[in-house]
C-alpha cells in the first residue's frame, strides 16, 4: 500500500538451540529462549496469557476483520522454504554497516541475534525498545495509594505476574540479554505510554483527519478496537499509543544531531540503572520449571547454577509457587543500584502540547495526525482501487427448483487437506449432498483467523449461503476458571509454529494470498444432518454437551481421525510428543472431546489413520488431477504439487468398539483401544481403494457443474 516493496521482511526459521546452548542457524523466535529446543514446537509458558480469540490473536491476526477489506494484495507473499528468515534478514542488514534497531515487541529475535553474532554488535548504534514497567501504574490502582500499585499489564485473573509487561514477560531472558548487551538502549516503558492513551478527544480529531489511505486504515482499525473490545466508557485506561509512541520518540531523537541526552519533542527523558528479572528466588533450586538447568549436567549457555537465572520460572497462570508469594517476578523491570543494573535512557512521560488551545493535550497526538496525513509519501492504493471490478456482494444460489440431497455439516480444522475436502463437497451435486453449514474448529492445525480463507473459498464457489460457525479456541477443560479468555496449550503444543504447522496452514502454503476476498446464521426444523469431522472433535462435543435435544437431528457423525494400533510397531502420528506413541493427532488435540463424542451413543463411522495412510500418494492423485481443466482442479493440483515438493526436499514436511483415553497423561491421551465392555458401537472403515479414490476426487473437481469462474483461484 505504501509503495515500499524494497523493505526486506523476515519471519521465523526452523533452527533450534541444543542443550549445551549451541544456537543453530535461523532459530525461528516462535518460543521464548528458555523453551526453545530443536524445531518450532514447544510449550506456551508465557504466551498463554494472550487470548487466542477475542481481545487476542484472532482480533490481531485479522486486524479486527478490517485487514482484508482494505489492504491491497501485495506483490510479495509468503512461500514455504523461500521466505527469508528473521535471522537471515538481521545478519544481512546489520552486517552491512551502522544501523539503529527499533523493537516494538518481544525481543526474542534480537536477543538470539546478539547471542549468535557478538562480532556484529558494534554495527548497532542504538536500540529503541518498547517494553517493561519501572514505576507503579495508576490504572492498576483502585485508590490513590499509587506507590503500592502493580507496575505490569499482564492480566491473568490472578496474581501470577502482577508487575510484568507483556513484551518482557513473553521472554524475560531475551529482554535481559538485550538490556545487558552493552549497546546503548532507550526504553519506552509503561510509565511513559500510560501518559499517552487513546482518548475520546484524540479519536474525534482523528475522525476529521483522514486525508490519506494510511490515516483511514489506522483510524478504522482503532475504531474497531474501541467498538468491539471493551464496553467500559474508560477506554483510555486500557488502550495506549504503545509502539507508535516508540516510533515518534525515537525518530525525534535521531533527527537531532549529536543528541546524546535524548532530547525530543514528545517525551521527558531520564537515565536509570535497571535490570530485567528472569527467575525467582531462591536461586539454585531444581523444581522442574527451569529448562536452563533441570535435568542437565551442564547448564545452557554456561549459566551459573546459583545465579540470577537459576530460580523458579512461571509455569503458567495459577502457578502455585507464584500465588503463594503474591506473584512471580519473571519479566519484571526493576530499578537497582548494584552492579547488576545497566544505565538506560528511559522515557518517563509524554510532553504536553505547547498549543494550550488545542483539544489534543499531548504534543505527540498532534504530530501523529500531521505525519500520517502528509501527502508525500503516502499510500498508493487500497483493495478497491487495485481491483475496481470488486463488489462487496454475496453470491447466494437459488435452490428453489432443486430437490436437495442429504444435509451435511462439515467440521474442519482448516488444515490444507480440509480445504481440498471442502472444494470436493462443494462440487458434489446438491441433489446428492447439500452442504448446509461449516463448523470451524480452531483447536487443530490452524489459528482461528484462517476462517477468512473458508469465507473466500465459499465466495469463489458461489456458496455465500453456507453458514460458518467458529468453535471453541481451546480444547475441552483447558481454559482457566478464573479467566476463561486464556487457556493451556497442553495438546496444541504438538503442532509446529513454523514449516508444516501454523505458518503454512494459516497462509494455505502461500495460496491464500491470491484468492478473491469474500465480503462477509440454522438448520431447518426437523431436518436430519450428517456431520463430517476432519479435525479435533471440540465443536461436535460442545454441541452434544450444550444441547441434548440437538443430538436427535444428528443422523451420523463421520470422524476422520483416530488410530487403533494392531501391533507394537503400529504407531500413531503425534510425532512432536515423543512419549505418546499410539495416538492420532485429531484425537490427541482434544481427547476429552473425542471421549464425549464416542460415548454419546450416536451413529459414528471412523476413518482411522491406517486407512488414511492408504490414500497419501500425492503423485497418483496429481496424475489424475492434471487431466482436469476447471479452476478448482488447477488449484488442487497446485496445492498438492507444492506439498509433494516440500515433502521431498525438507524433513519438516514428512510426517470397532472404541474407547478413547483422556487421562490427562500426555503419553496416553488420544490413544484408541478396542473395549468390548463399552456399550457404544462404532463403524470402522477397514480399507480404501486408493486408485478409485484418486480418480473419483479428480473427476469431481474436474466437473464443469458447480464450478468457479475462470481465474477466480488466481486473481492476478
Amino acid at each position: 500500500m505504501m509503495g515500499r516493496d524494497d523493505i526486506a521482511v523476515g519471519i521465523g526459521g526452523e533452527g533450534g538451540i541444543l542443550n549445551d546452548g549451541t544456537i543453530l542457524p535461523s532459530v525461528g523466535g516462535y518460543l521464548p529462549i528458555v523453551d526453545q529446543g530443536y524445531g518450532t514446537t514447544g510449550y506456551c509458558r508465557y504466551s498463554q496469557v494472550i487470548p487466542l480469540g477475542l481481545r487476542g490473536k484472532l482480533d490481531i491476526d485479522t486486524i479486527y476483520g478490517f485487514r482484508k477489506q482494505f489492504l491491497p494484495q501485495a506483490n510479495r507473499q509468503y512461500l514455504p522454504l523461500q521466505q527469508p528468515t528473521t535471522q537471515q534478514i538481521m545478519i544481512d542488514k546489520i552486517s552491512a554497516g551502522s544501523i539503529t534497531v527499533f523493537c516494538g515487541g518481544t525481543p526474542t529475535n534480537l536477543a538470539l541475534f546478539l547471542m549468535s553474532n557478538p562480532h556484529l554488535k558494534k554495527n548497532i548504534e542504538h536500540i529503541y525498545l518498547m517494553g517493561g514497567g519501572v514505576g507503579p501504574r495508576h490504572v492498576n490502582c483502585p485508590s490513590n495509594s499509587i506507590s503500592s500499585c502493580p507496575t505490569g499489564n499482564v492480566y491473568t485473573g490472578d496474581n501470577t505476574a502482577p508487575n510484568a509487561e507483556y513484551n518482557f514477560f513473553s521472554d524475560p531472558f531475551a529482554a535481559y540479554q538485550v538490556i545487558h548487551s552493552g549497546i546503548p538502549v532507550t526504553l519506552i516503558p509503561l510509565d511513559a505510554t500510560d501518559t499517552i492513551p487513546i482518548t475520546t478527544e484524540f479519536m474525534q480529531e482523528f475522525k476529521k483527519q483522514q486525508h490519506t489511505l494510511e490515516a483511514q486504515y489506522c483510524f478504522n482499525a482503532l475504531k474497531m478496537i474501541c467498538d468491539t473490545w471493551y464496553t467500559t466508557p474508560h477506554f483510555s485506561d486500557i488502550f495506549f499509543m504503545w509502539d507508535s509512541f516508540l516510533a515518534g520518540v525515537a525518530t525525534s531523537i535521531m533527527l537531532k544531531q549529536n543528541n546524546t541526552n535524548g532530547e525530543n519533542e514528545f517525551a521527558e527523558i531520564e537515565y536509570k540503572n535497571i535490570t530485567v528479572i528472569t527467575s525467582n528466588e531462591p536461586y539454585g533450586t531444581s523444581d522442574g520449571s527451569n529448562p536452563f538447568f533441570d535435568g542437565l549436567k551442564k547448564s545452557r549457555f554456561n549459566l551459573m547454577r546459583n545465579g540470577i537465572h537459576s530460580g523458579h520460572l512461571v509455569t503458567g497462570p495459577g502457578d502455585p509457587f507464584c500465588i503463594a508469594r503474591n506473584g512471580c517476578k519473571d519479566g519484571d523491570t526493576q530499578e537497582v543500584t548494584g552492579p547488576e543494573g545497566v544505565r538506560v535512557r528511559l522515557a518517563v512521560r509524554a510532553k504536553p502540547n505547547p498549543d494550550k488551545h488545542s483539544k489534543l493535550d499531548k504534543a505527540f497526538y498532534k504530530k501523529f495526525l500531521d505525519v500520517i496525513n502528509r501527502p508525500h509519501p503516502t499510500g498508493k492504493l487500497d483493495y478497491t482501487t487495485q481491483f475496481p471490478q470488486y463488489r462487496e456482494a454475496t453470491d447466494v444460489p437459488d435452490f428453489k427448483e432443486r430437490k436437495l440431497g442429504k444435509t451435511v455439516v462439515f467440521d474442519m480444522d482448516m488444515s490444507p487437506g480440509d480445504f481440498l475436502a471442502l472444494i470436493y463437497l462443494l462440487k458434489v451435486p446438491t441433489e446428492l449432498i447439500y452442504l448446509k453449514a461449516i463448523l470451524v474448529t480452531p483447536t487443530g492445525w490452524a489459528t482461528a483467523a484462517t476462517i477468512d480463507i473458508v469465507y473466500d473459498i465459499l465466495h469463489i464457489m458461489k456458496r455465500d449461503d453456507i453458514l460458518v460457525g467458529l468453535g471453541d479456541l481451546y480444547a475441552s477443560n483447558q481454559t482457566y476458571a478464573n479467566f476463561n479468555l486464556i487457556g493451556s496449550c497442553k495438546y496444541r503444543r504438538a503442532i509446529p509454529h513454523g514449516a508444516g504447522g501454523f505458518l503454512d496452514s494459516d497462509t494455505l502454503y502461500g495460496f491464500a494470498h491470491d484468492m478473491p476476498r469474500s465480503p462477509r446464521s440454522s438448520l431447518d426444523v426437523g431436518s436430519n444432518v450428517t456431520i463430517l469431522t476432519n479435525g479435533p472433535l471440540t465443536s461436535v462435543a460442545q454441541i452434544i454437551i450444550s444441547d441434548k435435544n440437538s443430538t436427535s437431528c444428528i443422523q451420523e457423525i463421520i470422524v476422520v481421525g483416530g488410530h487403533i494400533s494392531k501391533y507394537t510397531h503400529d504407531r500413531g502420528n503425534v510425532i512432536n510428543i515423543p512419549q505418546n506413541k499410539y495416538a492420532e493427532l485429531n484425537i490427541f488435540l482434544d481427547p476429552l472431546a473425542a471421549k464425549t463424542v464416542f460415548e454419546s451413543g450416536l451413529n459414528i463411522t471412523l476413518i482411522p489413520l491406517g486407512v488414511q495412510r492408504g490414500a497419501r500418494q500425492f503423485s497418483w492423485a496429481l496424475s489424475a488431477l492434471r487431466k482436469k481443466k476447471t479452476p478448482e482442479a488447477a488449484f488442487a493440483t497446485n496445492l498438492l504439487s507444492t506439498l509433494d515438493g516440500l515433502k521431498r526436499v525438507h524433513p519438516r514436511y514428512s510426517q470397532r468398539k472404541v474407547k478413547v483415553l483422556a487421562t490427562g497423561n500426555e503419553s496416553d491421551d488420544g490413544r484408541m483401544i478396542v473395549d468390548q465392555n463399552k456399550r457404544s458401537w462404532v463403524r470402522v472403515l477397514e480399507s480404501v481403494d486408493s486408485m478409485a479414490f484418486y480418480n473419483t476426487f479428480a473427476d469431481r473437481l474436474g466437473a464443469k457443474e458447480q464450478s468457479a469462474e475462470i481465474g477466480m483461484f488466481s486473481i492476478k
